[in-house]
C-alpha cells in the first residue's frame, strides 16, 4: 500500500476483499458487450438499490411530515401580544425609555433587552412584520442615541 495513492489502495483493498462479485454486476451496457472486459482504466459503473427497509422509512417520514403540515394548518390563529400591536415611533421611544445620561453600555443592553422580545425570528410568522417595523425602529432610536453620544 506504500507508494500508492489513497484511490489505488482503497482499489487494492476492495479487490483483496472481493467486494465487487459477479452476482451484483449490473445488467444492461455490459451485458451486451458479451463477456468483453472493460477497457483498462475504466471502473464498472456502481449501482446501488435501494433496499425495502429505506423505502418503508422515506414513506413513513414523508407521512409524518404531511400529518404535521395538515395539523399545523388547522391550528386557531394566535392573538398579537400587546406589545408588538404598538408600532408606532413614540411608542417604542417610550418603551425603550432612553434619557440623556445613557451610556454605549447601557445602550447595548437597552437594544439587546428590545431584540430579545421582540426581534422577529423569534416571533410566530404571522407577527413578524410588526416585529420587524418595532426593531427598524428601535434600532433607529438606539443608533441616534449612540451617534448623539459619539459627538460629545
Amino acid at each position: 500500500m506504500f507508494g500508492m495513492s489513497v484511490f489505488q489502495s482503497v482499489l487494492e483493498r476492495l479487490k483483496a476483499e472481493q467486494i465487487i462479485d459477479e452476482d451484483t454486476q449490473p445488467r444492461g451496457a455490459e451485458a451486451a458487450c458479451d463477456g468483453l472486459q472493460p477497457p483498462i482504466g475504466r471502473s464498472q459503473p456502481f449501482v446501488v438499490e435501494t433496499p425495502a427497509r429505506a423505502t418503508a422509512t422515506f414513506g413513513a417520514v414523508d407521512r409524518a411530515y404531511r400529518d404535521f403540515a395538515a395539523a399545523e394548518a388547522t391550528q386557531e390563529p394566535r392573538l398579537m401580544p400587546d406589545h408588538l400591536q404598538r408600532t408606532s415611533l413614540a411608542d417604542v421611544a417610550d418603551e425603550l425609555d432612553l434619557g440623556e445620561g445613557e451610556t454605549g453600555l447601557t445602550l447595548a443592553a437597552k437594544r439587546r433587552r428590545f431584540a430579545a422580545a421582540n426581534h422577529p425570528d423569534r416571533q410566530p410568522p404571522e407577527f413578524r412584520a410588526n416585529a420587524t417595523i418595532r426593531m427598524k425602529l428601535a434600532n433607529m432610536l438606539i443608533d441616534e442615541a449612540s451617534r448623539r453620544l459619539s459627538k460629545s
